[in-house]
């Protein structure tokens, strides 16, 4: 069973980075740790996480400041989701074919 949730702790040593980052993170909005019945701690969910990998690597590899960053992950986020739109069209598409195939066998 994978993980659903990581602390603050756990993300700082995952990923190598000072709890400054990540609270830097958060304050642009950038990432939203959640708050679970009965713990105190904040924690990062697995598509939390996934941001925080991805900023580290915008940052550190190719020197984007966090307004950059932001800008980015939702640029992403919009693509990811016309790909899934995409390939639900794809998809109706070939089975639309598919159905007019066998009217014509």
């Amino acid at each position: 069973m994978t993980r659903k949730y990581w602390s603050v702790t756990e993300v700082v040593e995952f990923f190598r980075i000072n709890e400054t980052f990540l609270s830097d993170l958060e304050k642009e909005n950038i990432v939203c740790p959640s708050c679970r019945d009965g713990l105190i701690d904040k924690s990062f969910s697995a598509g939390e996480m996934e941001k925080v990998r991805v900023a580290k690597i915008l940052m550190d590899e190719m020197d984007v400041n966090l307004a950059g960053i932001e800008v980015i992950l939702q640029m992403r986020k919009s693509m990811i989701a016309m790909r899934k739109q995409f390939d639900a069209i794809l998809k109706d598409l070939a089975q639309e074919m598919e159905k007019n195939l066998k009217s014509i066998s």
